[in-house]
């Protein structure tokens, strides 16, 4: 039984983790009440993917304590020129996810927990039809973005 179980949310976390638990790319995926949390396996610094509810809407995001996986990230979309927005339109594309009639757009920032934040909002609610396997391909197509940036790989570059 998931920790979600008997909130308003369960249903449609429950349909997500179901979703990104078939995915195989994340590490241990935990239901909480409002949120689900996915564990970033391969990153050279404890990071997580939450899909989650903020102010009555649903989020996608990278959260991680660690200033130096958070500036790893930074550092490459700097290098590159790419744009955050840009590179999560492309793998929303890959996840066969229509596109939003908005392109996302990121917030980045230090939370007030001193959590490196890189999130975006979702264009729909949970109580939407197919909501927990369209939130399931925006957390796996934000997985897949960070993926390829910074550490996120272990960053064991010898």
């Amino acid at each position: 039984m998931s920790a979600a179980a008997h909130t308003p949310l369960a249903p449609f976390l429950d349909a997500a983790r179901a979703a990104a638990t078939r995915a195989g790319v994340f590490g241990e995926t935990l239901a909480k009440a409002d949120a689900l949390v996915c564990a970033a396996p391969e990153s050279a610094a404890p990071a997580e993917y939450r899909l989650f509810t903020d102010a009555g809407a649903l989020w996608v995001g990278l959260f991680t304590a660690d200033r130096w996986l958070s500036q790893s990230i930074e550092q490459d979309l700097v290098h590159t020129g790419d744009k955050l927005e840009e590179l999560m339109e492309e793998e929303l594309a890959d996840q066969q996810e229509p596109k939003p009639a908005q392109p996302p757009k990121f917030e980045h920032f230090r939370d007030d927990d001193k959590v490196f934040t890189f999130r975006t909002r979702l264009p729909f609610g949970p109580a939407d039809a197919s909501a927990g396997e369209r939130a399931a391909r925006w957390l796996l197509a934000c997985e897949a973005m960070f993926r390829n940036l910074g550490d996120m790989q272990g960053g064991d570059e010898d």
